[in-house]
């Protein structure tokens, strides 16, 4: 396998891991909503709440990733 060919498969896996973490992102944010909405704000929101803010950081560091991976195609 050619290394642009490399790349892009990594680029592709990463595009669907971005989905996955996109879509844990909007579930635990309305989880937490309603938590919220409720009046319920206990131990789940807050748990909801770190979870929420590592999936954040998370989607940043892979995005960046996807973005380098994209500047070596550019290079090649």
């Amino acid at each position: 396998m050619g290394k642009i060919d490399k790349i892009k498969e990594d680029v592709g896996a990463i595009k669907s891991y971005l989905g996955f973490i996109v879509a844990l992102i909007i579930s635990v944010g309305a989880g937490i909503s309603k938590l919220y909405i409720d009046g319920t704000i206990n131990v789940l929101f807050y748990l909801g709440s770190f979870v929420m803010i590592l999936l954040v950081l998370v989607f940043a560091i892979m995005s960046k990733k996807m973005h380098k991976k994209i500047s070596e195609l550019e290079e090649i």
